[in-house]
């Protein structure tokens, strides 16, 4: 807070540009992580016993008792993939347990061995990051591959990631990507549906259609995807590919400002200085520039348009910024 306000209270000493302000597109995301915890993916396989008391404790939080139940279903049969998966996350986890990496690729490599496509996918990501395994990126992508012809949406988003990377000295294969992401955004992943939109819009890897790259980026909006909100409100601001709304973009706009994302606060505080989709206002342009370059994106041009800030006006800055941190 103390940073923030002191960026705020410099812009009263200085004295944006036009809205042509254009910073690099996000484009694309890290490898898709695992989630820990009662948020993460793991679910009930087909064939789990009815109400399975191992997941249901892990989903409550019960973490020693869902241990405990898993091994009890693995020493009923010593090939049940899906209570491997389980004791691997609590370890991966260790909110009840010593949190113990190589123990969780143990079990993930295990459970993989025996089909299950999420411990494949989190075998796979402990590979590619060497989270208790040794680093090893051919044998994440075959994980990958595993878990993604199972279903496993986070693996299809990876296996993309991968295939724009490119091997060591090669180039991008956007065609590949392309392939992945498309595949994973059908099924609802709004990391892939983002980047689809992407790729669609450059032309890379898929023919250039802007109109399909503008439905895939509102998807990836709606999901949450807040790089998916920055492309789309640009688009929806621009009239590209959707019909143009600067009102619904200062909107969309704001929702990934609030989330803490420099571009949006950057295009957020040129628009307030412009009273384009929102109402003019230098002091909410101040707020949203004074964060953005907080946050590492300087954009001299803009603080000059707004001007030299009364006492007064730096005071409002502050309270707005106070309140933006409480939100």
């Amino acid at each position: 807070m103390r940073l923030i306000a002191a960026a705020l209270a410099a812009l009263a000493a200085t004295t944006g540009a036009a809205f042509g302000f254009d910073p690099s597109s996000p484009m694309f995301e890290e490898p898709s992580p695992r989630q820990v915890g009662p948020d993460s993916p793991l679910k009930p396989k087909p064939g789990d016993p009815p109400g399975d008391i191992a997941f249901g404790a892990y989903q409550r939080g019960y973490y020693i008792t869902a241990l405990r139940e898993a091994e009890k279903r693995l020493a009923a049969n010593e090939k049940d993939a899906a209570a491997m998966t389980l004791i691997g996350e609590i370890y991966h986890d260790g909110f009840a347990i010593k949190r113990d990496d190589a123990e969780a690729a143990r079990w993930w490599k295990l459970g993989a061995s025996f089909g299950d496509a999420q411990a494949a996918y989190e075998y796979g990501v402990g590979l590619l990051a060497g989270t208790g395994v040794k680093a090893d990126k051919d044998a994440a992508r075959q994980a990958f591959l595993q878990a993604a012809g199972q279903g496993n949406l986070g693996a299809l988003y990876n296996l993309g990631i991968l295939a724009l990377q490119g091997v060591p000295g090669g180039k991008p294969d956007f065609a590949a990507a392309a392939d992945y992401f498309r595949r994973g955004a059908e099924g609802g992943d709004g990391n892939s549906a983002y980047s689809y939109g992407v790729l669609l819009r450059e032309g890379k890897g898929v023919a250039l259609d802007t109109d399909k790259a503008a439905e895939w980026l509102k998807r990836a909006a709606d999901e949450g995807i807040i790089a998916g909100q920055v492309e789309y409100a640009i688009m929806l601001f621009n009239g590209v590919g959707v019909m143009k709304d600067e009102a619904a973009a200062a909107k969309i706009f704001r929702l990934a400002a609030a989330r803490r994302n420099p571009i949006a606060q950057n295009r957020l505080a040129h628009l307030y200085v412009t009273g384009r989709g929102v109402p003019k206002d230098m002091v909410r342009a101040a707020l949203w520039s004074g964060l953005a370059r907080a946050a590492g994106l300087k954009d001299d041009k803009l603080d000059k348009a707004i001007g030299k800030l009364s006492p007064q006006q730096v005071d409002q800055v502050n309270e707005l910024a106070r309140k933006e941190a409480e939100f």
